[in-house]
């Protein structure tokens, strides 16, 4: 088993994969680094991680969980989050939660602040999990998959708009 404990001067910050760098126009509103804990200390149905986000960006969409629960512990900084159509101010020594549910639920933290906001994220790793994001019209679909034949993991990551679904009996 791996050592259960990391030390929070420990985890190293690391920016997006380029497959998930904002692109075009969002990356002048997105960008933050992300520590993964979860991995780190052993954690199994917990997913931890440590986000820092620079001053007047946010690290995510607007967003909502059908599945997931989250749930954020401000570290350092100060900012908002949006929850469905309400704003609420956050500060370092905060907690915020983010129950599963619809667009009343949809959240987003934006650094206000002129220091980079960094938070702790906790969250349930329920799969398959269902996304939507209320600002753009989209949803997403993310799922762990069975092990390839090297026992390499894999994901299933789909995102689109309900207009673009095929009908069950297209290409049959």
């Amino acid at each position: 088993m791996r050592k259960p404990v990391i030390n929070i001067d420990d985890v190293e910050l690391k920016p997006r994969p380029a497959a998930f760098a904002p692109k075009g126009e969002a990356a002048e509103r997105y960008d933050s680094k992300v520590g993964m804990v979860g991995p780190q200390i052993g954690a199994a149905k917990l997913g931890y991680n440590i986000t820092a986000v620079p001053p007047g960006m946010r690290a995510f969409p607007c967003h909502n969980h059908q599945v997931n629960e989250e749930m954020f512990f401000i570290l350092d900084g100060d900012g908002e989050v949006r929850m469905g159509d309400a704003v609420y101010a956050i500060r370092k020594g905060d907690f915020v939660a983010c129950p599963p549910g619809g667009p009343e639920v949809a959240h987003q933290i934006i650094n206000t602040g002129s220091v980079e906001l960094r938070y702790l994220a906790v969250s349930t790793k329920e799969t398959p999990e269902v996304v939507d994001y209320p600002d753009s019209g989209k949803f997403g679909i993310f799922a762990e998959l069975a092990p390839d034949a090297q026992g390499e993991p894999r994901r299933l990551l789909y995102v689109g708009r309900e207009e673009q679904c095929l009908d069950y009996w297209d290409g049959e």
